[in-house]
């Protein structure tokens, strides 16, 4: 009898540790977890560089390839199309506050005299709409950030559909990445000549000295929130590219003009992403996006 007992009391023993045992294993390590939360907390945003993946063009002081770099974004400015080449912005939470819209169009005197200074009024009743490259509301942290995208140095000749549509769905949506902890770098440049606005198909305004683009596009650079920007960018790293028709019948969706880093670069004899690794370039500027557009 006193064995029976003896050997019940070793298996009630055995199947408390064995239960005991059970329950410690599948009890979650939220160590682990906690501790790449407090990396995401700890990530501050800041505002960097706006050229931090590169100068595309070698910008300098040619009268078509400009370098003009402002607090709030930076560019290659030509003054024979009398707009930008290509304008380069970083974007984070930092950048965004409760600044109004300025709506203070308006010539950019910065601009080396010899340069013609597009005046606001050179757009009206063109057809086509005074369009941002660096847009209003990415430069809401200060009056003064949002009205220096309001510079006519920072605009070009844009199909209203274009504009009011495809590119604000665009710039929306990345507004909605960085909300999400990402921050950003975006290139936006223009390229050819002759757009369908509004009021039908146009080559120049101002008598010349304005020139029409015949194609927008843009390239987006995807990053958590961090530090050492360029260093990284990785082959996984999402990178959008949408090149678009400048015409009043253009779709909304911009995901539908997808294309890659290497077909802008091919039409625009640039190097876009010149900051970072070029093996990492050779794969992610290969590939089109196909996340999510909204």
């Amino acid at each position: 009898m006193l064995k029976k007992l003896q050997k019940l009391a070793y298996l009630s023993m055995v199947g408390w540790m064995l239960v005991s045992c059970s329950k410690e294993s599948v009890t979650p390590d939220v160590s682990k977890d906690l501790g790449e939360l407090n990396k995401v907390e700890d990530a501050t945003a800041t505002r960097d560089s706006n050229l931090a993946m590169g100068n595309p063009s070698g910008a300098n002081t040619s009268y078509s390839n400009y370098l003009v770099s402002k607090t709030q974004y930076a560019m290659s400015y030509n003054s024979y199309r009398g707009t930008p080449n290509w304008v380069s912005w970083h974007l984070s939470s930092a950048w965004l506050g409760s600044a109004p819209r300025q709506d203070d169009f308006r010539a950019d005197n910065s601009l080396p005299s010899s340069f013609y200074k597009v005046q606001s009024t050179d757009y009206t009743s063109s057809g086509f709409d005074r369009g941002h490259n660096c847009p209003s509301a990415d430069r809401t942290g200060s009056t003064t950030d949002n009205s220096a995208t309001f510079l006519m140095s920072n605009m070009i000749p844009q199909a209203p559909n274009n504009n009011q549509k495809t590119w604000a769905n665009l710039e929306n949506y990345c507004r909605t990445l960085v909300s999400q902890g990402n921050e950003l770098y975006v290139v936006m440049g223009s390229y050819g000549t002759g757009g369908d606005g509004s009021n039908g198909y146009k080559t120049t305004l101002a008598n010349g000295k304005v020139t029409v683009p015949n194609r927008i596009w843009k390239v987006i650079v995807v990053l958590p929130v961090g530090t050492n920007d360029a260093a990284r960018v990785t082959t996984s790293t999402r990178i959008i590219a949408i090149d678009t028709p400048n015409s009043n019948s253009v779709s909304s969706s911009w995901g539908s003009y997808r294309t890659t880093v290497d077909a802008i670069e091919a039409k625009m004899g640039y190097n876009l992403l010149s900051n970072v690794s070029s093996s990492v370039q050779s794969v992610i500027e290969a590939r089109v996006d196909n996340g999510p557009t909204q």
